[in-house]
C-alpha cells in the first residue's frame, strides 16, 4: 500500500516533470554492478537550481549510497540545505513504485519539512506516486521545520 496519490505524469507542472526528468537523465550515471537496480533523484532548491544524484553501490553494501542522498549531498555541498520537491525514478519491473529506504527516509526528513512533495516515479514516466515527508516516515523524530540549520 503508497501513502500518497497516484497521477499521471503529463499532468504535472513543467517544472516538476524537468525535475522527474533529471532524476531520469542522472539514473543513467548510476555504478549499480551487484544489483543493476538503477535509481536516480533530483532535489530543486529553494533558489530554483536541481541538484542530482544517483545510487553508486559498492561489494560492501552498507557503504553504498543511494540516490536520493546523494542528491541531497551534492546539494549541502554547494551550500544549499532547503528544497521545495525532490524525485526518484528507479528501474523497476516487478514493484509499482520503489520508495526510498529507511536511511534515506531519515536523510530527507533532516532537511525537508512535513509537505515538501516527493514524487515517485515509475521507469516507463507514465505513473507518479506524489506524496509527501509526513507520509513516508509519519513518526519521524524531527524535521527541519523543528531545528535550525544555517
Amino acid at each position: 500500500m503508497y501513502t500518497g496519490e497516484i497521477v499521471d505524469f503529463t499532468t504535472l507542472d513543467k517544472d516538476i516533470q524537468e525535475l522527474i526528468r533529471e532524476s531520469a537523465a542522472v539514473r543513467e550515471k548510476s555504478y549499480s554492478p551487484y544489483s543493476k537496480f538503477k535509481v536516480g533523484a533530483a532535489v530543486r532548491c529553494t533558489d530554483g537550481s536541481i541538484s542530482r544524484g544517483c545510487n553508486v553501490e559498492n561489494a560492501s553494501f552498507p557503504a553504498s549510497v543511494c540516490a536520493e542522498t546523494a542528491a541531497i549531498v551534492h546539494a549541502v555541498s554547494e551550500g544549499k540545505k532547503k528544497f521545495t520537491a525532490l524525485t526518484v525514478v528507479a528501474d523497476q519491473e516487478n514493484v509499482k513504485f520503489t520508495t526510498p529506504c529507511g536511511v534515506c527516509r531519515q536523510v530527507i526528513s533532516e532537511f525537508f519539512g512535513d509537505n515538501i512533495p516527493i514524487y515517485l516515479t515509475r521507469s516507463d514516466m507514465k505513473q507518479v506516486l506524489r506524496t509527501k515527508t509526513s507520509e513516508l516516515f509519519p513518526f519521524s523524530p524531527f524535521h527541519t521545520s523543528d531545528t535550525k540549520t544555517s
